[in-house]
């Protein structure tokens, strides 16, 4: 029997790991639930009618990573050498292109790409490009997000550089009840006091003149799941899903 299972792997014609435009690179373990998150939608939205219709994936998951929001704000360990050890693993591996489930990572993405030599499809700019495409007469934009994000002005500058206008929480409602529901969602308590503390977030931004939310952390969506505000709510990890898909089958 070990003669015969030797005899037909060594049939089987294995496809070269790096023919072009193939293969999606998943940096991810920012956090391990919102990597999930984003394999599962990436999934439904690909069109396929069969296994094989799938994208090809590659998915590094990578929960040591240094937060990045610490990083950025209080001296932390640097993320951008696991970042780079991460990306370089997938590129090995074959991955033609990256996509990074993880809004502020994309603070530390300008200091690996030309290092990993490979596309990264830009989570913050498909999202902003999404809004501007499906809610074209929307001027004022409310933001959820880490502190990390607001700080490095990702999506503040993607939000104003097409014409749209950021609208953030204060102080006390970044600190006591984005933060915090970020960190119950890593924590893996999804229950009904965490969507609490983001959906009472989420309505000051409306209260505010907010016209759509984004959720702009992975933890986010994962959290105001279900839940129904009286705004749309825009999910980054569905605009990276769905510009993957349209970057692997066309090419734009």
């Amino acid at each position: 029997m070990a003669n015969r299972i030797r005899d037909v792997d060594q049939a089987v014609d294995i496809p070269a790991v790096n023919e072009p435009g193939r293969i999606v690179g998943i940096l991810g373990g920012m956090g391990p639930a919102a990597t999930a998150d984003f394999y599962a939608k990436l999934v439904r939205a690909t069109p396929a009618r069969t296994d094989q219709e799938h994208l090809r994936t590659l998915i590094w998951s990578d929960p040591t990573i240094p937060d990045r929001t610490g990083a950025l704000l209080h001296g932390g360990v640097d993320p951008t050498p696991l970042l780079l050890a991460g990306a370089l693993r997938l590129r090995a591996g074959g991955a033609s292109v990256i996509a990074v489930p993880c809004n502020t990572a994309h603070a530390f993405i300008p200091r690996i790409a030309s290092a990993v030599g490979l596309p990264f499809v830009h989570m913050i700019e498909e999202t902003v490009l999404g809004i501007r495409a499906r809610h074209p007469n929307a001027l004022h934009v409310g933001l959820l997000s880490t502190t990390g994000t607001q700080a490095s002005l990702l999506y503040d500058e993607a939000l104003r550089r097409h014409g749209l206008i950021p609208v953030v929480p204060t102080a006390d409602a970044q600190e006591f009840r984005v933060m915090a529901g970020i960190a119950r969602v890593k924590a893996g308590v999804i229950d009904a006091q965490t969507r609490a503390l983001v959906t009472e977030a989420a309505g000051e931004l409306v209260q505010a003149g907010a016209e759509l939310v984004i959720a702009g952390c992975t933890e986010l969506p994962i959290a105001l799941e279900g839940v129904e505000l009286t705004v749309p709510v825009v999910d980054p990890t569905l605009a990276l899903a769905e510009a993957v898909v349209r970057v692997v089958r066309h090419g734009v």
